[in-house]
Parts: structure tokens; C-alpha cells; sequence
């Protein structure tokens, strides 16, 4: 007794061990459950593990770290991938280390771990970040260097005024060298006399109408140069240059919606080389640059995502039966049966040992006993009478609310309930059964039919944000069986609904309504007494029953993606004519000046001959002699220094003091981008001061200026003092900066006159 009490507080400290230790593992599994309720796969797992290693043998435990495994295992490759993205290896690496251990069965985070590794090794052997090219195959290497189609450069969007009647030949000239371009002519092409007279149009639109009013086609050959041909068909193929692209079409669901757009480009188009690729969803074009980009146009006209359509369903069904069975059900019929005397009781002896024999007592009739019959001879059974009192009230609701999504113009299906086998044919074999070779086995052949819920609905979104839907809603259930040609066949109920019906999205449409109301009264008792009123309660039993049945579907669609139109996709372009298809391009029109500009005169007849063919080179002629700079010849800037606030504008003018025989003026314009920020360039006095139209080009290059201004062809040279050009730039940050001009400029004949360059400097508070 004296070791009772240490042995009882021994076995209290193991039961309160025992316990915390439930509760510790009730705890953990409860955190793993609601972990992977929040779809928390890792934190389940771990916690599910800790169950595991706790109690391996228990199932409870064991089937959830088992299910989790994977569900971790994915998600710590996951993260994996997003740090590595982000630029961390090493976190990426972790993630993947620990994907493999949670299951060792994940092949993918073994191969991201080696893949990382990898990066994380090359990351090491260059520290600058930047890793040694691959080599490159000659052909790789030729398609990276191959160009897309030569556009010419752009010209000058001064408007110009041009008023001239000579051969298209000349005209050509002269257009190209207001825009500073070469121009070549093909060896076929015949050039005949023409009037041109232009009022406010850029060079570009110049071209574009000497072309038309020739009857030519020019294309360019390089950026600064253009070709120019007699525009026939044969002409056009031999000389227009050609591009291939592959077109990949993001919005195919079925190889006819690619066949549709193939057969619009060739239809449309008139392209001849072009090719569809099912296998990608691709098309192959090759065709000249603007009929590509005519196609590339209505590729992504048609190469819409279609619009898609969630149709909100409810069938809804109320039912209410209430049964009332009052009154008493007497007894309908009575048996009277005669009995007569016992003759006796007859013993059948046992044939099996040890039981008893059996031993029948009957009544038997006989005519003498008919002779005094009594009333003990007669036995009477009548039922017994029973009273009813009985009200039952049922109400029953059933909703179904399906939600089904279909793009446009697509048919989409939903069926909720069983499929019921529904015999169609019998085949037997009666040889066998009447030679009686076989019991001549026939064999029924079943189809399956759909019992339930059945929709199909088929989406037509329209402008103006409605939906037209094709609907058909088929609702039924087995009601029972019929037998039919020794065949039980299920008794089908059905209610169904076709529709074809147009809603504004979000509209609630009722597409059908079935209401029954059943009523039916039944009365059961004594003839007459029944009908006795206060006494029929007695003598009958009154059933009446009301069955309320109302069935409601409706319908909610809604627009869940539209068809993207965007105003190019609506945008009428002017393609040309209906024999040769060209993008007609549009120029910007400058501000309008305040000075006009005069018009160019046509040159005495006498000039064609003299008239270059190309634009004037940017070196002298080889043999020929290289002017040197008049005495006294400067370039000088306006004002000579300057010091504008930060966000300021300002403008300075290029002087050119003692100028002889001055007939073009290009000039490299150079200065510092990070301090000023160029705006503009403007024609000065000095070209013009004869009242001839000088046509102004320009380039701008981050921190460079090509600008070149040219007097008409034929008016010869300028001498004296004035402004070449007005510059504008605006102050963009403090420092220091420099605008520095290298001029090349040249006299009437075309030769070089050496002018010193000329610098500014600026500095911006």
C-alpha cells in the first residue's frame, strides 16, 4: 500500500502524456486538411508527413501523405520556375532539390534542377553575365542578315509648286533632285511629253502623280534611289521585288475557318503563291510587299477570337399534394358457411422413428344432415369495419441550374441523368430450334437514350450586344415499364422545348411554362347510407386528393468575350486600280508658312540635254579640278553664343557671308542629344533671293542632322550674304553643348565649293 500512490501518479503522468500526444497529432492533421482545403499543397504535405512518421501504420494518415506527395512535389517546381524567371538560381534551385525529395518520382524537377544548374555554372564562368554566342551556321547566318523590303527614305514634307511641260524623263530629273534621290531608268522605257502642274504636294505625292499622268512605275532600288519602267503587266513581274512571310493565325478552331481565309486572300487578292499549312494553322504568302500587306490586313481582320456566351439555365419545379381520407369503411360483404357433425378424427401413422403420428379431424356432410339443420350449423364471418382519419400535406421543390459555355456559331451539349436501354430489334435463330440442334437463342439488339436534363443550345452573338440562341431543352424520367412483345420497356416521360430566340445579354427569358392541377375525389361505403348526410360519415369513407405540378425554365445568357473590331480593321484603303493593287501611302501635310512659296518654272527647252540623269554625287567627278574657297567666304552662326534656361526654346540662324555661285547647300548637323533636344529646320533668304522655290530634305539621327537644301534645276547659282538656314531646338538639361556644321556645299555646275566649318556652343543653366 505504501507504493500505491507513486504508481498511480505514474500512470496519471503516462495517460496526460498519451493525450497531449493525440492532441498534438489530432492538431496536425486538422492544419494539413485545412492547408489543402486552400489548395496550400506544400504546408499539407509537410503536415500530413508529420502524422505519418508518427503513426505509419495507420491508414488514416498514411493515404493523405501518399495523395499529397505529387500535389507538393508539382508545386515546389512551379515556384521553381517563377524564381528562375525572376533571376534567382539559387532560390530556383531549392525549390527544385526539394521538389525531389518530396517525390522522387518527379522526373521534371530532377531535369530543372540540372537545367539551373547548368545556368548557374555558366552565370560563374562569366561574371559579366554574358555568355559566348553559339556557333552559327552559314545559313542561319545569311536569313539573319537577310533584309525586308527596301523602302525609300524619307523626303521632304515641305509642299511644293511645280509647273512644267517637258518629257516624263526630265520631270523624273528634276523631282528627284528636289528630293535628293538618284533616279535610274529602264533601257525600255520611252519617255513622252507631258504637262505637270502641282500646287501644295510633297515630293513623295509628286512622284506618285508623274508616275500616274506617264503611265510609269518607279520602285525603289536602294534607300536613295529609285527605278523607273514602262508600267505594263510584263514589266511589273519582272521588276517588282517580292517578300515571303508565314502568317500564324492565333483564333483557328477547325481547318475550314483556315480554308475560309485562304480562299478570301486569293479571291480578293488574286494571290497566285500562296500556300495553307493545317498542321500549324500557318499561310505561306510570296507577292509583292503591298499585296502581303493588304493580306497581313485582312488576316487580322478575320483572325478574330470568337465571341463566347455563358447561358444561365433554371428548371425549377414546385409540387404540392395534399390527400384527405375522413370516415369509416363498414364491412362490404359477409360469408356464411353451413359446418356439419364431426365424424371423427383419423390417425396417420409416423414412418420415421421417434416422431408422432399424425392425427386430421374433418367435418363431414351428408344428406341426412340437411334433414335438421340448426342454427349452431351455420357459421358467419364479417369484416371488421375500419375508421380513417388521414390529411397529409407534401411540398416538393427541385432547381437544376446549369451553366453552359459555347463560342459563336458552336453547338455545345449538356446532359445530366442516365442513360436507359431501349430495345430496337430481336435476332434469333429458328433452324436451330426446329431441328432441335440448339434452344434457338435470340439475341436483342439495345440502344441507350438519354434521361434527364438534355440541352443543346447554339450561341449567335450580334451588334448591338444581343444573343441569338438555337435551343433545344429536352427534361424526362422513367415513369415506369411495358411489356412489349414479352420485352419490359421503360415508360418515358418527356417535356422538351425547341426555340430559337434573340436576347439582349442579361435579359431573363421565361422559354417555357408547364402548370397541372389534379384534383380527384373518391367515396367508398354502404349503398345509400353513404349518401345520408351526418350519417355518411358512418357508413363511407371520403378520399380527396390535390396535385399542384408547375415546371419553369429560363434562361440568362450572357456575353462573356466579344468580337475585337478596331478602326483599322473597319478602315477603307485605297488599294489602287483593278489591274495592278498598290497601297496608296499617305503624307503628312506640314503647318502652313507665312511666306509662299513660289513656283518653279520650267527651264528652256535646251536643258534636258544638259540635265543629269541621277542625283549629284557627294564627291567631285574624277580629273576634275576642286575649287577653292572664295576670299572671304564664312559660315557663321546667329547669334555666336548662347546661354537659354532648362525647357526653353530657341533658334539660331546659319550665315553664309561672300558666297559665289551657291546652287545647293548640304550640310551634317551635329550636337549633343543628352543637353538639347532638336525641333526644327527652316529655309533662309540666301537660296531664294532670286523668288526661286528651294526644295529643304532633311534626316534626323539621334545627335545628327542631314539637311540639304537645292535650288530648282537650270536657275543657276546664288551670290552674296544671307541665311542658309533657321535652326530650332529646345533646352532639355543642364551642360554644355556643342552644334557644330560641316558643309559640302556645291556651285551650278556641280562641283564642290569649300566652306569652312562652323561651331556653336551652348550652354543650357
Amino acid at each position: 500500500m505504501r507504493h500505491l500512490p507513486r504508481i498511480t501518479s505514474l500512470l496519471l503522468v503516462l495517460v496526460l502524456a498519451a493525450s497531449a500526444s493525440g492532441e498534438s497529432l489530432r492538431s496536425l492533421f486538422k492544419k494539413a486538411q485545412e492547408a489543402e482545403a486552400r489548395q496550400d499543397y506544400i504546408t499539407a504535405y509537410e503536415a500530413y508527413k508529420q502524422c505519418y512518421d508518427q503513426k505509419p501504420t495507420d491508414l488514416k494518415y498514411r493515404v493523405p501523405y501518399q495523395r499529397t506527395r505529387f500535389l507538393a512535389s508539382s508545386a515546389h517546381v512551379n515556384k521553381g520556375q517563377v524564381l528562375r524567371d525572376a533571376g534567382d538560381l539559387q532560390g530556383a534551385m531549392a525549390e527544385f532539390e526539394a521538389a525531389a525529395k518530396a517525390d522522387p518520382s518527379m522526373a521534371i524537377a530532377f531535369q530543372e534542377a540540372r537545367r539551373t544548374q547548368a545556368m548557374i555554372d555558366a552565370a560563374a564562368a562569366n561574371p559579366n553575365g554574358k555568355a559566348p554566342p553559339p556557333p552559327e551556321s552559314p545559313i542561319s547566318k545569311r536569313l539573319g542578315e537577310a533584309a525586308g523590303p527596301i523602302e525609300l527614305a524619307p523626303l521632304s514634307e515641305q509642299p511644293l509648286t511645280l509647273e512644267i511641260t517637258n518629257d516624263g524623263k526630265y520631270i523624273y530629273e528634276t523631282i528627284g533632285k528636289l528630293a535628293g534621290i538618284n533616279v535610274l531608268f529602264d533601257s525600255e522605257y520611252v519617255p513622252k511629253r507631258i504637262t505637270l502642274k502641282l500646287n501644295g504636294v510633297s515630293l513623295q505625292e509628286s512622284l506618285d502623280i508623274l508616275a500616274f499622268q506617264s503611265g510609269t512605275f518607279w520602285r525603289p532600288v536602294t534607300p536613295n534611289t529609285i527605278y523607273v519602267a514602262q508600267n505594263t503587266p510584263s514589266k511589273r513581274k519582272e521588276l517588282e521585288e517580292n517578300v515571303l512571310k508565314t502568317f500564324y493565325l492565333s483564333n483557328i478552331s477547325t481547318p475550314t475557318d483556315l480554308q475560309d481565309i485562304t480562299t478570301v486572300l486569293r479571291q480578293v487578292l488574286e494571290l497566285q503563291k500562296m500556300q495553307q499549312v493545317n498542321s500549324q494553322n500557318a499561310i505561306i504568302i510570296r507577292d509583292t510587299p503591298d499585296k502581303v500587306a493588304m493580306a497581313e490586313k485582312l488576316i487580322n481582320d478575320l483572325d478574330k477570337g470568337k465571341p463566347e456566351v455563358v447561358v444561365d439555365i433554371a428548371i425549377m419545379q414546385v409540387r404540392r399534394d395534399k390527400l384527405r381520407n375522413l370516415g369509416v369503411t363498414p364491412p362490404a360483404s359477409a360469408a356464411v358457411q353451413l359446418t356439419g357433425p364431426t365424424s371423427g378424427a383419423t390417425t396417420t401413422p409416423s414412418t420415421t422413428p421417434g416422431t408422432t403420428p399424425t392425427t386430421t379431424t374433418t367435418n363431414n356432410l351428408t344428406l341426412n344432415s340437411f334433414t335438421a339443420l340448426k342454427a349452431t350449423d351455420f357459421a358467419v364471418s364479417i369484416p371488421a369495419a375500419t375508421a380513417n382519419f388521414l390529411f397529409t400535406d407534401n411540398n416538393s421543390k427541385l432547381l437544376q441550374n446549369p451553366e453552359i459555355r459555347a463560342s459563336d456559331g458552336v453547338k455545345a451539349s449538356l446532359k445530366i441523368g442516365d442513360r436507359v436501354p431501349i430495345a430496337t430489334g430481336s435476332v434469333g435463330n429458328p433452324i436451330g430450334g426446329v431441328l432441335g440442334a440448339s434452344s434457338g437463342l435470340v439475341n436483342t439488339q439495345f440502344q441507350y437514350l438519354d434521361v434527364g436534363v438534355n440541352i443543346d443550345v447554339t450561341p449567335r452573338v450580334y451588334p448591338g450586344r444581343e444573343i441569338g440562341l438555337k435551343l433545344s431543352l429536352d427534361v424526362s424520367s422513367v415513369t415506369g415499364t411495358s411489356n412489349i412483345g414479352g420485352i419490359s420497356q421503360p415508360i418515358i416521360s418527356q417535356r422538351k422545348i425547341e426555340h430559337d430566340i434573340r436576347l439582349k445579354e442579361g435579359e431573363v427569358n421565361i422559354v417555357g411554362g408547364i402548370f397541372e392541377q389534379t384534383d380527384s375525389e373518391s367515396l367508398a361505403g354502404l349503398p345509400w347510407l353513404a349518401q345520408i348526410p351526418i350519417l355518411k360519415y358512418f357508413f363511407s369513407s371520403t378520399n380527396k386528393e390535390r396535385i399542384d405540378n408547375e415546371i419553369v425554365f429560363v434562361l440568362i445568357p450572357h456575353i462573356v468575350r466579344s468580337q475585337e473590331i478596331t478602326d483599322l480593321n473597319t478602315k477603307a484603303i485605297d488599294i489602287g486600280t483593278a489591274n495592278y493593287l498598290d497601297l496608296r501611302r499617305v503624307t503628312a501635310k506640314p503647318a502652313p508658312n507665312t511666306t509662299a512659296t513660289p513656283a518653279v518654272q520650267s527651264p528652256p527647252p535646251a536643258a534636258p540635254a544638259a540635265a543629269p540623269a541621277t542625283a549629284p554625287p557627294t564627291t567631285p567627278p574624277a580629273g576634275s579640278a576642286t575649287p577653292t574657297a572664295p576670299s572671304g567666304t564664312t559660315l557663321r552662326f546667329d547669334p555666336s553664343v548662347l546661354t537659354p534656361a532648362k525647357g526653353s526654346t530657341f533658334t539660331v540662324k546659319v550665315s553664309l557671308s561672300g558666297a559665289q555661285d551657291v546652287f545647293s547647300a548640304p550640310m551634317q548637323i551635329s550636337y549633343d542629344p543628352n543637353v538639347l533636344q532638336f525641333m526644327g529646320i527652316a529655309n533662309g533668304d540666301l537660296l531664294t533671293k532670286d523668288g526661286q522655290a528651294v526644295a529643304l530634305v532633311h534626316r534626323e539621327d539621334p545627335g545628327s542632322i542631314q539637311a540639304s537644301a537645292t535650288r530648282p534645276p537650270g536657275s543657276g547659282g546664288v551670290s552674296g550674304d544671307g541665311v542658309l538656314y533657321e535652326l530650332t531646338f529646345q533646352a532639355k538639361n543642364p551642360g554644355a553643348a556643342t552644334i557644330a556644321l560641316r558643309p559640302m556645299m556645291r556651285n551650278s555646275t556641280m562641283q564642290v565649293v569649300p566652306v569652312p566649318s562652323a561651331a556653336l556652343n551652348v550652354t543650357v543653366k
